[in-house]
């Protein structure tokens, strides 16, 4: 976590640390198909974090296997939901690094 905190000062930008953590979505579409994969680039390790963060959180969190349930009947794939949820963990977990960060700065 310590890698994505020194990307945060590069790239303050939502969108920006989901490309730096390989969770952003690209286009993998090959004619009419509309599909999309993870970005492979950026920290790796922070995108393991996110995995593992993911697949946690299918396991134990009832609002998550939800939300699994639910993209499942919806016709989504397991590496289609994981790539969401990915993308949710970033929005959840973005407030509170820079929060975190914030109360770092002011200590110091």
């Amino acid at each position: 976590m310590s890698s994505l905190r020194s990307w945060l000062y590069v790239t303050p930008a939502h969108r920006g640390t989901k490309q730096l953590c390989g969770a952003s979505p690209l286009q993998a579409s090959p004619g009419k198909t509309i599909r999309h994969r993870l970005n492979r680039g950026g920290d790796r390790s922070a995108n393991n974090a996110l995995w593992t963060i993911a697949m946690v959180r299918m396991r134990s969190e009832p609002r998550t296997q939800t939300y699994v349930t639910r993209r499942t009947a919806q016709g989504m794939s397991n590496k289609e939901i994981q790539r969401c949820l990915k993308r949710y963990i970033i929005r959840e977990l973005y407030p509170l690094i820079l929060a975190d960060l914030s109360d770092a700065a002011t200590i110091t």
